[in-house]
């Protein structure tokens, strides 16, 4: 029979899921990210938004929030770099006293056929796509296990599900997460296990991968609208996702009832895979 306390999570109003807890979102400030942030506030939680170069744009986005009463910290960074990832984690943990969730969505693309394509090309895409990932939950994790809780959500993307022509970096770097959720879900279980937090914890530590399918962000803005219109006709409900879509599903997974959900690959492509 369920607890008191697991049926007060599951009925908690709308606005309530997250309340109380902090979450990170790398690349938060724009498209997915910036939807991400905004579904979180909803639900109560305060949130840090991490961003790479483009400063302006973050405080824009950072003002924008604090105007309809919803402040949010904003973090510098680069992801490729195992140095900034902890110490942009320390920064977030440093600011807001924990970390509840952290959301790994910051991505790049640098699109050539393999015969064409850098050693940097390449390597760029894995260090912030893949390794970038890794080191950030890998900084968390120390933390999260202190505690007993916390939520970790990948952004992956349907091409590390099909690969794409001229994508095969960033095909890797998607792909890769599926394998690195599965490892860090059963190793965040093992190490609350042999803390002695695992048991009679039903909101525990998971980690999940969100696999959008084609969205409509800045991402696809230069794709030329011929390319868009065949993408749509192979979408089974014949047309684009909306970054808000995406985000019901992170903040789903993040919420403290889903602690049975873990080590899984979320699809969101209007059946695109099908």
């Amino acid at each position: 029979m369920a607890s008191t306390q697991t049926q007060e999570q599951h009925y908690k109003s709308a606005g309530q899921k997250l309340e109380g807890r902090v979450a990170m979102v790398t690349g938060g400030t724009r498209g997915i990210g910036a939807a991400i942030c905004r579904s979180f506030i909803a639900q109560g939680a305060a949130v840090a938004a991490g961003y790479s170069r483009d400063r302006e744009r973050a405080e824009s986005f950072q003002s924008e929030l604090a105007r309809a009463g919803a402040p949010v910290s904003i973090h510098q960074g680069n992801v490729g770099s195992a140095e900034d990832c902890r110490r942009t984690i320390s920064e977030v943990i440093e600011h807001h006293g924990r970390l509840d969730i952290l959301v790994n969505n910051a991505g790049i693309t640098s699109d050539k056929s393999v015969f064409k394509m850098t050693d940097e090309d390449w390597y760029k895409v894995i260090a912030v796509n893949l390794s970038g990932a890794f080191f950030m939950s890998q900084a968390v994790l120390h933390h999260m296990v202190e505690r007993g809780s916390g939520r970790i959500v990948n952004i992956s993307s349907i091409v590390g599900q099909m690969g794409n022509i001229g994508q095969v970096n960033y095909a890797a770097s998607k792909s890769g997460l599926f394998g690195m959720t599965t490892t860090l879900a059963r190793e965040a279980a093992h190490a609350l296990n042999r803390a002695d937090k695992l048991e009679g914890n039903e909101v525990g530590i998971t980690v999940n991968t969100v696999a959008p399918g084609f969205i409509e962000t800045d991402m696809l803005a230069s794709v030329p609208e011929k390319v868009l219109d065949g993408i749509r006709a192979q979408v089974p409900v014949r047309r684009l996702g909306h970054p808000e879509e995406i985000a019901r599903v992170v903040h789903f997974l993040a919420a403290d009832a889903s602690g049975y959900i873990t080590g899984q690959v979320w699809a969101v492509n209007g059946g695109h895979d099908m």
